[in-house]
């Protein structure tokens, strides 16, 4: 990393080229970024990882060509000799120099604990590594890894083992995790949050030796590792059958050892503040150069040497003139970090760990070891000056802080108030950010606000978007974590230019959601703007996609509120709306009953009962007061609801942007404390607006008392019962970031409330970003005419109609009251909306769930079996080729009339043991036919997912699942290097053909059977079976694999 950056600062530098560049890269690809590198798990493509741009199959990118640069892959060097000023490679390689650069790095320290050498132990450190992992993951069955090092790479290890489903246990010899960053708070806090996530932490363990599966603890013995083992008293052996080592990293400095370059006793190439050796016409940068007997092992003191480095060969060997006042020099670095280690904010900045016997400090922290958030700030005695600090849990304000202990600057009257995390000051607006152009913004690539505003002007309103500054400038191209600030100075910038950050819906809408309500909201011509396609045409272009579809769903259901399935409004629901139920695991959905105010009677809980063991459905009671039950096929939800609603169950929206629950306690009919009816006033209000479509799900409570059992103040709208009344509190969220709800109404009846609630989910439905809670679309809100921030300015409109809106927000809000229906209710009584819920067009038959993947016990119910992480079989499933089947006989097959298939939805059918998706795009008048497998998690959904185009006008689905994109017309994936197999439709008269080979040549690569998603990992063994002897007596010219 260091090299590349020193190479592309160098280039830039050399306006003249005169200097040609010759790069030895010892790995099989060019540059990547290995500050990311447990990244790779979550795609399993190097590209992504990239410096410069996609890796061809050799390794290269253009980046190499394009700047005249050799790069010479799988090629490391075995020699140097500085006074022929040549360079030798692996490969026999001999190349002359004037400038040799030393960017070799480091590599991972094993300590010499005997078993090291066994099958099982590995390195981390690259791609390589993580892929030999996975493949003995795979072949050995591994159960559990320990990870030997609490450090920095030690716990990015740890969550490399544990995206491979393998139980990772963390092994650490001193006596806390991350000694030189955090303390002992700051170690609890991490622990706690490490343990949340399932990983073990073993701290102040003495490792004895790695032992083999025969019981060895030599040196030598090749036996597969089995087990830990510790000298600490008292603690016995741990089961594991594979070791990372993460313990520390050495420099390579073998190459310079071998010539007459100047090496630190303990490792390291000497270098200058200039980064020179000992020898004229070479440098070292990065972690090979020991700079003041201090080897600096971070990304971003690399990359400044990179720059001083460059700055010199520029200068002093290439002869420009830089302009320069002061010599270039690297001087020591910041060794602040902030980073995110297995979820957890983790931060240290400036002297985090000050000497005991230090006279001039003075601690204050902030231990909540409930919410799992430390901090410590240490100032001077006087509490005039931060020197430094620890953040574990909660570092949003970083860079405040930091800027703070390194640049300095004026601390508040009382330097506490600094202390609290911003999530326990409720904060939900983003952190202010300095206007100073030398704020430091990327400290991996030492990228200032000034250089990030510049890039802004140069790049014009046009061209400035987020993809275009980070490539330009840098910023936010390392570990990441500033990319929300830079994301902030782009949209403060192109301000000043007279531009903005576009808050588009996508590339099918110039406008965002609030913008398009307003203009549906104010048309004159309601009738002009009833439905997608006239909102298209009219404010829009294109087919629509998976972002504007949804959005322009909601705000029809919020405008106008028909059944979502009719009139083609189904083809614009999102995942779980279009089939009344979430879509879970493996394609199978849940069902969710309304219980208002969480009270329900004995014959509603017997039928519930009754119909989850008819289905074999597994069943869990919520947190909300809520009886969920999972594992539904779509064919079985009509029959499912049609048992429930003969006892009064109506649907839960459980599936929808909408009311969820209204939570209560059980109030003044039965506590002993209760003040109000609380329960049935949760019923009155969740009867009110269930079914009410808004931008984002919202939740209520009712707490009938002061001790607010119902938890009322963390909801989007919640009544705390008084003597008097209610008091009204808005805007909370619990979830990700929990807000605490701001109060706004004291002591008033039901009815008031209810008026007041009206109005304020109307506004909020109005005025909110899509998919925005209710918290943040709160908090952009303005401040009251007189101050007091967003909660003012609601009571002003809500209130005292300062807006003169109230009698629209009232008549809306009853609008929608009246015409409310049961979704569940409409689809059972009638029979066209139920075909709408038929598993396949073309045939009665059905494939069950158990035949899609399998289910598995657990604590006496059944659910599917986990699925494998991306990048391990039975994901990411791929053909030997897009065109499997091109020498294939084929013929055209009818697969169903017209009418069949919907408009503008994918519809599935059973062809022999194969489900393809048939894509009726009536917009377009055009038809496709896909498989109906992602290859991303082997899910039979992809009929499912919304069809719509992209920005080149290219016809689309979204998976249901992960919204992975692919092209209808040839399989493509939009956003990765997935594909699915498609085959040619056409229209003859009233019915649909497909064309297709043979079942048995189909069913050989895309059967249900095949492909069937199993907790083995395993293929299917079809050995003697019908399958097996139609492949081998019915197959003729045919290229296959069978999967």
């Amino acid at each position: 990393m260091v090299g590349q950056r020193f190479m592309e600062n160098l280039i830039d530098l050399d306006k003249d080229k005169k200097c040609v560049i010759s790069t030895f890269c010892e790995e099989p690809r060019a540059a990547y970024n290995r500050v990311k590198l447990t990244s790779y798990f979550e795609t399993r493509n190097p590209s992504a990882l990239s410096m410069t741009s996609e890796f061809d199959d050799d390794g290269r990118t253009p980046w190499y060509e394009e700047n005249n640069v050799e790069l010479l892959l799988n090629d490391k060097v075995v020699s140097v000799d500085t006074k022929t000023k040549t360079v030798t490679g692996a490969s026999g390689k001999t190349i002359d120099y004037d400038v040799a650069v030393f960017a070799t790095g480091s590599y991972p320290f094993v300590p010499p604990i005997p078993g090291k050498q066994r099958p099982g132990v590995f390195v981390y450190r690259t791609i390589e590594d993580l892929e030999a992992m996975l493949a003995y993951v795979k072949e050995n069955n591994v159960k559990s890894a320990a990870v030997i090092g609490g450090g920095l790479l030690g716990l990015e290890a740890a969550k490399a083992v544990a995206d491979m489903k393998v139980e990772s246990h963390i092994i650490e010899f001193a006596p806390i995790l991350m000694c030189r960053q955090i303390d002992q708070g700051g170690h609890d806090a991490l622990v706690g949050k490490i343990e949340e996530m399932g990983l073990k932490v073993h701290c102040g363990a003495r490792t004895e030796s790695f032992v083999g599966e025969n019981g060895s603890t030599d040196m030598e013995d090749m036996s597969p590792v089995s087990a830990l083992r510790f000298s600490n008293e008292g603690w016995a052996d741990l089961d594991v059958q594979m070791v990372v080592v993460s313990a520390g990293i050495k420099p390579r400095d073998e190459l310079a050892r071998d010539t007459d370059i100047t090496v630190g006793e303990r490792g390291g190439i000497v270098v200058d503040e200039q980064l020179k050796t000992s020898v004229d016409g070479t440098y070292a940068i990065g972690e090979i150069a020991l700079y003041n007997n201090f080897i600096y092992g971070l990304i971003a003191p690399g990359y400044d040497m990179a720059g001083v480095c460059s700055k010199i060969v520029a200068q002093e060997e290439l002869g420009y003139d830089l302009g320069l006042e002061e010599k270039p020099a690297f001087t020591g670095a910041d060794l602040s970090t902030k980073l995110k280690l297995l979820g957890c904010d983790v931060a240290s900045f400036g002297e985090n760990q000050p000497s005991p016997d230090d006279p001039d400090v003075s601690n204050l922290v902030w231990n909540d070891p409930l919410g799992g958030i430390y901090r410590k700030l240490i100032f001077n005695k006087a509490g005039t000056k931060l020197r430094g600090g620890i953040l574990v849990g909660d570092a949003s304000d970083y860079s405040k802080l930091h800027k703070l202990a390194i640049q300095g600057g004026e601390l508040p009257e009382n330097p506490a108030m600094l202390l609290a995390p911003a999530s326990a000051r409720g904060d939900v607006e983003e952190e202010e950010l300095s206007d100073d152009p030398n704020t430091q913004i990327c400290s991996c690539n030492d990228v200032t606000r000034g250089q990030i505003a510049d890039t802004i002007k140069e790049l014009g309103v046009d061209g400035a978007s987020l993809k275009e500054v980070k490539t330009c400038s840098k910023a936010g191209t390392g570990c990441g974590g500033c990319e929300p600030d830079v994301k902030m100075i782009l949209k403060q910038e192109l301000e000043k230019l007279g531009g903005s950050l576009s808050n588009n819906l996508c590339e099918h809408f110039a406008y965002s959601r609030p913008e398009l309500m307003a203009l549906v909201r104010t048309d004159e011509d309601p009738s002009s703007v009833d439905s997608f396609d006239k909102i298209l045409h009219k404010h829009g272009h294109g087919d629509g996609c998976e972002i504007c579809k949804p959005a322009v769903g909601s705000i029809l259901a919020s405008m106008y509120n028909g059944v979502i399935l009719d009139e083609g409004r189904d083809a614009l629901q999102d995942t779980n709306d279009r089939s009344l139920a979430n879509m879970q695991r493996g394609g199978s959905y849940s069902v969710v009953p309304r219980v208002p105010g969480g009270e329900i009677t004995p014959e509603q809980l017997v039928q519930m009962g009754k119909t989850a063991k008819k289905y074999n459905l597994y069943s869990k009671i919520t947190g909300a007061q809520r009886i969920d039950f999972f594992g539904a096929s779509k064919y079985q939800l009509p029959d499912i609801w049609e048992e429930l609603g003969s006892v009064g169950l109506e649907s839960g929206h459980a599936y929808g942007k909408a009311l969820r629950t209204v939570k209560s306690c059980v109030g003044s009919t039965w506590c002993r404390y209760g003040v109000q009816d609380s329960v049935g006033f949760a019923i009155r209000v969740e009867n009110r607006y269930k079914g009410v479509r808004s931008p984002h799900k919202m939740k209520s409570a009712v707490s009938g008392c002061v001790r607010e059992c119902a938890e009322a103040q963390g909801k989007d709208f919640g009544m705390i019962a008084t003597e008097n009344g209610y008091n009204l509190y808005v805007g909370g969220n619990g979830g990700v970031n929990p807000v605490h709800a701001q109060l706004l109404a004291t002591d008033i009846d039901e009815d008031t409330v209810i008026k007041y609630l009206d109005r304020y989910i109307m506004y909020y439905i109005l005025t909110a970003d899509r998919l925005e809670r209710t918290a943040p679309w709160q908090a952009k809100l303005p401040s009251g005419k007189n101050g007091g921030g967003p909660i003012e300015h609601l009571k002003e409109v809500i209130i005292e109609d300062s807006l003169g809106i109230c009698d629209e927000l009232d008549r809306r809000m009853q609008h929608l009251v009246d015409t409310y229906h049961d979704e569940w209710a409409e689809v059972v009584k009638d029979p066209e909306r139920r075909a709408k819920f038929k598993q396949f067009v073309n045939t009665d038959e059905v494939q069950t769930r158990e035949e899609m993947i399998e289910f598995i016990d657990q604590r006496g119910q059944v659910r599917p079996t986990d699925w494998a992480t991306d990048g391990q079989p039975q994901t990411n499933w791929k053909p030997e080729t897009i065109d499997v089947f091109a020498r294939s006989e084929k013929s055209w097959v009818t697969v169903g009339k017209t009418s069949d298939f919907a408009p503008n939805v994918g519809s599935a059918i059973l062809y022999g043991n194969t489900q393809l998706a048939v894509f009726n795009n009536a917009q377009r008048g055009e038809w496709y036919c896909t498989q109906n497998m992602c290859p991303h998690k082997q899910a039979f959904v992809l009929s499912q997912g919304i069809i719509g185009d992209n920005a080149e006008g290219l016809a689309k689905v979204a998976c249901p699942l992960h919204k992975k994109q692919f092209g209808l017309a040839d399989g493509k994936q939009l956003d990765g290097d997935l594909a699915l197999i498609t085959f040619p439709v056409k229209i003859e008269g009233d019915y649909v053909l497909v064309e297709l080979p043979a079942q048995v040549e189909v069913d050989a690569i895309l059967g249900t059977n095949g492909l069937r998603v199993q907790s083995s990992g395993g293929c299917p063994d079809i050995t003697g079976t019908s399958l097996e002897a139609d492949i081998l007596n019915g197959v003729k010219n045919a290229t296959m694999t069978v999967v």
